[in-house]
């Protein structure tokens, strides 16, 4: 309940704070091709249950149509201000109504799309035991995921190759280990991330060290290794 709590009443002051920054990219996105600036996606949240995620549109009108869910930073479908809106993080800010709805939180394991709860194994399906958030461990250590998936013939592909496990072990480490005290630093680090990523990679080391996590999550979370021969231990 306290979470819950501090999760709307930060939801609502931030929106506030931001609400003139987001006018004004909602007002650039629809005159850039006169189309609806919100983006609406069905995810799946706590318990399999389907709600319609917000954000601030990035890529050219029905991209999605295109059948590919993982976005790389040379994507032709982002648009001229999209690579804007995605380098600040302003196309999640939306999502913080979903937080006021109660469909999300501010802290927890991105929420995902049909096809790609489809294939979660039985250890993945605990992604779903709690809300989904606005950011968390995975969101920080993979704030580049367009960047790791440039250049690649087939986004899809590599995305759950070289990231989704660790996304998914990461969101089912924060669910065993959740407290406010860990949502704070997250939120705090989220921020500090845009601004400065390589102190921000280094203190969610630090963090998941402190939480006893295992070795292999701290070692990634520094982004110093090749995601490409660096395996994951079941």
């Amino acid at each position: 309940m306290l979470k819950i709590s501090i999760d709307k009443l930060f939801s609502i002051l931030i929106l506030l704070f931001f609400l003139p920054i987001i006018l004004i990219f909602l007002i650039l996105v629809f005159f850039q091709d006169f189309s609806n600036p919100i983006y609406v996606s069905t995810r799946v949240g706590k318990n399999f249950r389907n709600f319609k995620l917000l954000k601030i549109r990035s890529m050219i009108s029905n991209a999605d149509k295109s059948g590919v869910s993982s976005t790389s930073s040379n994507d032709s479908r982002i648009t001229s201000i999209g690579k804007i809106i995605r380098k600040f993080k302003m196309d999640e800010i939306l999502q913080l109504i979903n937080v006021i709805r109660g469909e999300m939180s501010l802290v927890g394991p991105r929420p995902q799309i049909l096809s790609e709860v489809k294939m979660y194994s039985d250890f993945e399906k605990n992604l779903l035991s709690i809300k989904p958030g606005i950011t968390d461990f995975s969101s920080i250590i993979f704030s580049d995921e367009g960047d790791i998936l440039k250049n690649s013939s087939d986004p899809n592909k590599d995305y759950n190759k070289l990231i989704r496990p660790w996304k998914s072990k990461l969101g089912v480490f924060y669910i065993n280990n959740s407290n406010i005290l860990i949502d704070l630093q997250l939120i705090i680090l989220t921020v500090l991330s845009i601004l400065n990523r390589d102190f921000a990679l280094k203190m969610i080391s630090k963090l998941l060290k402190k939480l006893n996590a295992d070795m292999d999550l701290v070692v990634v979370a520094k982004r110093k290794c090749n995601l490409n021969e660096f395996q994951i231990k079941k």
